[in-house]
């Protein structure tokens, strides 16, 4: 009888252990990570990759942002290169580079999603996150680029996007913090200065 409830207590300790194993696995996100809080407005969009895959951008959340509209026939195309660099720096501490191409100014992209990543494979390795064409200003303008334009999103800089290889940059909670037109390199030192002061920051 002593043996009988020896068992008896010792299945109810497994079965409570496992049940709270599956509530803690139940209470943390993808791959066994806590949940993170409530997601940015800025990441609250969904969007196309260059293979036409659906993107969730709160996928990016908890990471810093850089992302810029880009063009493959563009003076300011060989930033492609400083924007690899970048991302090689930074990848493992938690930059993300995102890349929209436009086709806005100077129809300088005209090519399709398939031309346009051979072209940024080929000519600049590369490897962060490139996404479908977009418009980002007029009608058809994505709305992740009408909230980073607005004045609501970067009050310091606002309205429409000038030219091709404009940086918007990010922070960790969702904040637009920083906002880098064309003539402003990726590599350039005041860049620099606000990705590392960001990454430096903990959400």
């Amino acid at each position: 009888m002593r043996r009988l409830i020896c068992n008896f207590v010792a299945i109810m300790l497994v079965a409570g252990l496992a049940t709270q194993a599956f509530a803690d696995k139940e209470s943390k996100g993808k791959g066994g990570k806590k949940a993170k809080g409530k997601v940015p407005k800025v990441l609250k969009h969904k969007m196309k990759s260059l293979t036409g895959k659906t993107v969730d951008l709160k996928q990016y959340q908890g990471k810093v942002l850089m992302i810029v509209n880009t063009a493959s026939e563009c003076g300011a195309t060989p930033q492609y290169e400083q924007l690899q660099a970048l991302h090689e720096k930074y990848k493992n501490k938690g930059l993300a580079v995102l890349g929209f191409p436009c086709n806005q100014f100077g129809a300088q992209e005209p090519g399709d999603e398939e031309e346009i990543a051979q072209f940024c494979k080929k000519n600049y390795g590369v490897t962060f996150d490139m996404f479908s064409k977009v418009d980002v200003n007029g009608k058809k303008q994505a709305p992740l680029f009408k909230q980073l334009t607005a004045k609501e999103g970067f009050a310091k800089d606002p309205g429409p996007v000038k030219w091709n290889f404009e940086k918007f940059l990010v922070a960790r909670d969702g904040s637009i913090v920083g906002r880098f037109r064309t003539g402003t390199k990726p590599d350039a030192p005041e860049v620099l200065k606000a990705i590392e002061k960001e990454l430096s920051t903990k959400k």
